[in-house]
């Protein structure tokens, strides 16, 4: 990629200073934080001279089933009792063979389990109930959580947060299938979803915030709180660019003092919040994330989306930092591609194994890049 190593050589002095100027034009606060962020070493735009922990690639990891063809997917997640590998792939949908097709259209169970050291399947179920799948997350007590952020043309599936136990069995769904709206117990767009400290369930919901305006009628940028049964307590957010605000909040997680981060992808930054809705502090040196993952006390961040027309002259690929400082230390760099040179393409969801390993999530911008939905990132 020699476009973008000359990219990289000509930026690495003004980082810091783009840092700053692209915030400011994504729309976020005009008071940035006083701390403006910063890498330790290395240029955090682009990457160049930043270590990279987990330097060995295997794309196309995973096994797929005989007969099938990987999709697009946006998530992965460790099991927090085994230390496998859950994740979804869109039933083929943005597959290289082409033509239109999603979990509907075709009805494979799209939601799998990994063996971390092989790749060889645990699991797979989830048949006809999905459109297209978006977030995933592994909870504590064993159960599996998978939005379903898109609806059906005959507005009978869709908008929707299903939770399954760990064999498959579909044991709670949140929001009214099909039905997308901003009604208590009505989700919009659902991209994320995560289980709290507390037992309750976060639900990021909105994803064309991150468009320009103006929206479709009804868009949402807000953060969805329900209790363990799946009743409505309370939101925050909608789509802006001040702090409480969300031009997308694509993912979400939880740190060990038990603060909700959210990943909002179209304001270039992650917004911290405490598990009523207060906000707390941001992160700005991550660059338009799709997805992150907390591992050891730091912070994994994948962006997907910086491109020629968005965040420019940010690069994708997966930023590494720790978790109390706005600080880049480490970096995993994207995959080539012809029609990005200067970015490269990288995927949407990250998850960090107990060895240290990480596993990207293709979306539609890397899948074919990637040769495969999922790309394994090893430590050794």
């Amino acid at each position: 990629m020699s476009s973008l190593h000359t990219l990289k050589s000509v930026l690495f002095i003004s980082a810091v200073f783009l840092l700053a100027g692209c915030a400011s034009e994504s729309g976020a606060p005009e008071a940035m934080p006083e701390a403006v962020a910063v890498v330790a070493s290395g240029n955090l735009i682009t990457g160049e001279g930043l270590p990279n922990p987990a330097p060995n690639e295997t794309r196309n990891w995973g096994t797929l089933p005989e007969g099938r063809e990987w999709g697009s997917t946006a998530g992965v997640d460790i099991d927090p009792n085994d230390g496998h590998v859950w994740a979804y792939e869109r039933c083929g949908a943005g597959a290289l063979s082409g033509g239109p097709t999603d979990c509907e259209s075709n009805p494979v169970p799209p939601i799998f389990k990994f063996d971390r050291n092989t790749g060889e399947i645990l699991a797979n179920f989830g048949a006809d109930i999905f459109v297209t799948p978006h977030g995933i997350h592994a909870a504590n007590d064993g159960t599996v959580w998978v939005t379903d952020f898109a609806g059906n043309q005959a507005g009978t599936r869709g908008h929707q947060v299903h939770q399954f136990s760990a064999d498959g069995e579909l044991l709670m769904s949140i929001g009214v299938a099909g039905q997308p709206g901003s009604e208590p117990g009505q989700l919009n767009q659902p991209n994320d979803v995560i289980v709290g400290p507390d037992g309750n369930i976060y639900v990021s919901d909105g994803h064309n915030g991150q468009n320009s305006p103006p929206h479709p009628e009804g868009s949402t940028g807000r953060i969805v709180k329900f209790d363990a049964e799946g009743n409505y307590l309370t939101e925050w957010g909608q789509i802006g660019s001040m702090h409480g605000e969300f031009r997308t909040p694509h993912a979400l997680e939880f740190d060990d003092q038990g603060r909700l981060w959210v990943a909002d992808r179209g304001n270039h930054r992650i917004e911290i919040f405490d598990q009523e809705g207060n906000y707390l502090e941001s992160r700005y040196a991550y660059g338009r994330i799709s997805g992150i993952f907390m591992h050891e006390g730091m912070l994994y961040a994948i962006d997907s989306e910086s491109s020629p027309n968005s965040h420019f002259p940010w690069t994708n690929g997966v930023r590494i930092g720790p978790l109390d400082e706005d600080v880049i230390t480490g970096y995993i760099p994207p995959h080539d591609a012809e029609s990005r040179p200067y970015q490269g393409a990288a995927g949407e969801g990250v998850a960090v194994d107990a060895d240290g390993n990480v596993y990207a999530a293709e979306g539609p911008n890397s899948l074919r890049f990637a040769g495969g939905a999922f790309t394994k990132y090893s430590v050794q």
